[in-house]
């Protein structure tokens, strides 16, 4: 443990990237992740409640910091407006997944009951499958899974991670307010 109370050995740790929303700008944070080595776990991308600004959330696997540098190079991209590091803030996290099954007329009423069980619900029924639909944690998705596995998992498609910080406040995306926290070197060697 570091003197913070985070841990220093790799683990997941969820950034929330606010960047302009133009063309060419998830190349390029991609690029960043992979001229550093570090490989993403979950990317997802979308819009926000302010035109022209887009919310990534990256997942990626490091301890404390080797996060801050990765935090410290996002912000020397161009367009990138906002940078944090939720792993230790209270937040909502959610994945969602589609689920092909094999199910025919025997099975269906069984994966049926998994997927009420699990709160998900079948999206298209043929006479041979289903597919469903699950909204929530990753644990619960993985979980879904393993059940569903013994049926026949024909295909599967999960969008990755989003996750927002709890609370009332929105962190400020405008430029002018943005500081980078930049390690210092001493303690990155």
């Amino acid at each position: 443990m570091s003197q913070n109370g985070h841990s220093q050995s790799a683990e997941l740790q969820t950034f929330v990237v606010y960047v302009e929303d133009r063309p060419g700008v998830l190349n390029r944070v991609a690029s960043l992740f992979r001229q550093t080595g570090y490989n993403i776990q979950s990317l997802t991308v979308g819009h926000t409640e302010k035109e022209a600004v887009s919310r990534m959330t990256i997942v990626v696997e490091a301890d404390d910091m080797k996060a801050r540098h990765i935090e410290a190079k996002l912000y020397k991209l161009v367009n990138v407006l906002r940078v944090e590091n939720i792993t230790y803030q209270p937040s909502v996290t959610r994945d969602l997944a589609l689920i092909k099954v094999q199910a025919d007329e025997k099975t269906r009423p069984d994966v049926i009951q998994v997927v009420d069980v699990f709160r998900g619900r079948v999206v298209d029924v043929t006479s041979e499958s289903l597919i469903v639909e699950v909204t929530g944690t990753q644990d619960k998705i993985v979980s879904m899974v393993d059940v569903l596995r013994p049926y026949g998992i024909i295909e599967m498609v999960r969008t990755g991670l989003v996750a927002m910080g709890r609370g009332p406040n929105a962190p400020a995306i405008s430029p002018e307010f943005v500081q980078a926290r930049v390690p210092e070197e001493s303690a990155a060697k």
